[in-house]
């Protein structure tokens, strides 16, 4: 079952951006997600399924519940 991600959610990856952040936005949704890295605003494309191994926890958005 697919996780609920909506745009606006914060999600904290197992990996690290080369960064060195692991917090990301969700940007867009869909087959493929767009995320956004919190600390240089990077954008990345990938794949849900991808994203859904790599998340370790999920925090919602300022605009949802």
């Amino acid at each position: 079952m697919p996780l609920d991600l909506k745009v606006g959610d914060i999600i904290e990856t197992r990996k690290q951006h080369p960064c060195g952040n692991n917090r990301f936005e969700v940007v867009r949704t869909g087959m493929d997600f767009r995320i956004k890295c919190i600390k240089c605003s990077k954008q990345i494309w990938i794949q849900r399924v991808k994203l859904e191994k790599r998340i370790k926890k999920i925090e919602k958005g300022e605009n949802q519940e």
